[in-house]
């Protein structure tokens, strides 16, 4: 099984050059066996743009999960405490391996999904 995650474009094109390591999170999936994000780029993109393997998932405050992740996390301080807000508990999964499609999907064509996940959807393999 995977798991199909919508992540802003330019947050999605830098995960695919290698320069964001960690994908934060707010809430995450329940099955701790996901080991691969399919990556639904969300508009103005808004295709299926690829995969990458999870490596880990560290959950923490949103403090120490910026003191960990800061260096690979591909964005700005100020946006990281933007998104977390007052929030107690933050997830940030490590990209490991990742596999951009030649050509993006369209996710009800290829997945037959008509809305993407407003968090997550699983996938059948």
């Amino acid at each position: 099984m995977k798991v199909l995650l919508s992540i802003k474009p330019q947050f999605a094109e830098k995960i695919f050059a290698g320069t964001k390591k960690y994908e934060f999170r707010k809430a995450i999936y329940k099955d701790k066996n996901i080991k691969t994000i399919v990556v639904y780029a969300s508009y103005p993109v808004q295709k299926v743009i690829g995969e990458f393997e999870v490596s880990y998932i560290i959950s923490k405050s949103p403090k120490t999960l910026w003191k960990m992740t800061k260096q690979d996390s591909g964005i700005s301080e100020e946006y990281f405490d933007e998104y977390f807000g007052e929030r107690e508990v933050g997830f940030a999964i490590r990209v490991a391996e990742t596999f951009e499609y030649p050509k993006p999907l369209c996710l009800k064509k290829d997945f037959n999904i008509n809305f993407p996940p407003q968090s997550f959807r699983y996938l059948e393999d």
